[in-house]
């Protein structure tokens, strides 16, 4: 009879909670809808209105990403749109829990210019990518964000920048890793390992040798990591469900590389410090940001983040540039030769002889275009605001906390964005630097390096690296042959997007 009742008791006790927990959710739903309104805006076409059919898009997506297929999968959403909002839809979790996402050039404006205050990184983004990037530029808000961004730019002002001697010592080394006239190599792990070299060095003063060291415990952990975090932030509030063992190892192991350079860094008197200027060659990254703080978090959380910017970002980049140059032998025979006519087939390019190449300024535009580097990215909303829907239809309401997710790969990929093809203007989804004498994009139909407040500090850095490696390399090859299989190849979309399969290549030196 007493475990009768008992039973009973806690079937009730069942009853009663889930009652609870649904009439709780039902009021913080209709909180949520009247906040809405109040905004004075509507919601964009839903894909999800429950926890439950919500968990089916995110898992959806996770499997599009293993696979490399995130960008089909990300373009698919829009099918559920309407003719009053075609590139903007959204994912209701939970009551207080609405995932934004979008592929319109008023949206990407909204939230990083026009509306920049109502938008940051917010504080689960912070929380998440913490554990990796710490409290630097790329995951925080405020006044934290200003003193980072503070701390980061006077080493990317145009002095620094134009001093090559780094780019040229490892651009050389890479071309000596390169085989025989005419064998097949992977230009893109090589250009991995160079691009780390070249930003380690920058930033602490000695390299990582990956080039001469290809099993670099360090270059794989920096791999992994960001692997992992491209997958904890793909599924969103699930999360929790992943393991992070490997994830947690390999920011260790980034640490032990990089902490020593700390410590020698702390260890030189601030009068030291103070004495050294831009203009010294031993004057390094770490030297500049530990005159004004002499926290080792912050001195480790900002050098992480400028590795990542500066290494993958221009890595990937070139990677897609030859990848795409080897099925264009023109393309690359024309770049060869306004190069060949600059600066000859054996002097070192300068500063100048590269902002005055066009045709190599276009070909990577080109890249970015097809190929933005940070491919997928987001912003939460700090307060309540809207979104601008098309001409004629009221704005899309955003609460405060709502998740916004835009993508600069779907949105610079979409034709109805371009000029008619003809035959001065390509298909938008062929690769032409040629467009770009005659064509300017629209203002944020091409947002490469992001923009408004947020816009990437090492632009500059970027593409004159990008530019003095591919002088360097046309200027001793005249020949560029695919050896991978063109259709197999996939954007592999991870915190910066990449060829999933390498970029297999023979390089022809030229006969003389």
């Amino acid at each position: 009879m007493l475990a009768q009742v008992s039973s009973t008791h806690i079937a009730a006790i069942g009853v009663l909670s889930l009652v609870g927990v649904l009439a709780y959710y039902v009021i913080q739903r209709t909180r949520h809808e009247l906040r809405i309104r109040k905004i004075g805006g509507v919601r964009a076409p839903s894909l999800a209105t429950n926890p439950l059919t919500a968990a089916s898009w995110f898992f959806y997506a996770a499997k599009a990403q293993m696979r490399n297929q995130l960008l089909e999968h990300y373009n698919s959403f829009y099918e559920k749109a309407t003719p009053e909002c075609p590139n903007c839809v959204e994912i209701q979790i939970l009551p207080r829990e609405r995932y934004l996402l979008t592929r319109d050039p008023e949206h990407v404006k909204a939230v990083l210019t026009t509306q920049f205050s109502d938008f940051g990184k917010g504080p689960r983004f912070h929380e998440l990518w913490r554990p990796f990037l710490g409290d630097s530029i790329f995951t925080t808000d405020g006044q934290l964000w200003h003193n980072s961004r503070g701390l980061i730019r006077p080493m990317f002002v145009k002095d620094r920048v134009s001093d090559l001697a780094t780019f040229e010592k490892w651009v050389s080394v890479l071309l000596t890793k390169l085989p025989p006239s005419g064998q097949t190599a992977d230009i893109m792990d090589l250009l991995y390992r160079m691009t780390l070299d070249v930003t380690t060095e920058f930033l602490l003063g000695a390299s990582a040798d990956s080039l001469n060291n290809p099993q670099s415990e360090f270059a794989k952990a920096f791999d992994e990591v960001q692997k992992i975090q491209m997958m904890l932030t793909t599924v969103g509030p699930f999360d929790i469900f992943l393991s992070r063992r490997r994830y947690k190892e390999g920011i260790q192991t980034i640490e032990r590389f990089m902490m020593p350079y700390i410590e020698q860094a702390l260890a030189l008197p601030q009068e030291e410090l103070e004495k050294l200027s831009n203009s010294d060659k031993h004057f390094t990254f770490l030297h500049s940001i530990a005159r004004y703080t002499r926290n080792r978090q912050v001195l480790r959380d900002q050098i992480i983040a400028v590795l990542l910017a500066g290494r993958d970002t221009t890595a990937a980049t070139l990677s897609w540039a030859f990848y795409e140059l080897s099925h264009y032998p023109d393309k690359f025979q024309r770049l060869r030769d306004e190069i060949i006519h600059s600066v000859g087939r054996t002097r070192t390019p300068t500063y100048e002889d590269l902002k005055n190449m066009p045709y190599l300024r276009h070909t990577l535009n080109e890249t970015l275009r097809l190929y933005p580097a940070v491919p997928y990215n987001l912003r939460s909303a700090l307060e309540d605001t809207t979104l601008p829907t098309t001409p004629g239809n009221p704005p899309i309401s955003v609460v405060k906390g709502d998740i916004v997710i835009y993508s600069t790969l779907a949105m610079q990929r979409r034709s109805d964005l371009y000029p008619p093809t003809s035959e001065k203007f390509e298909d938008p989804a062929v690769f032409s630097p040629e467009r770009w004498e005659t064509w300017t994009p629209k203002p944020w139909h091409y947002v490469p390096f992001n923009g408004g407040p947020r816009i990437c500090v090492g632009q500059n850095f970027a593409m004159t690296e990008m530019a003095y490696c591919m002088v360097r390399i046309l200027q001793k090859y005249d020949g560029l042959e695919y050896r991978g299989d063109w259709h197999a190849q996939r954007h592999e979309a991870e915190i910066v997007g990449k060829p999933s399969q390498g970029v297999k290549v023979a390089l022809y030196e030229e006969r003389v």
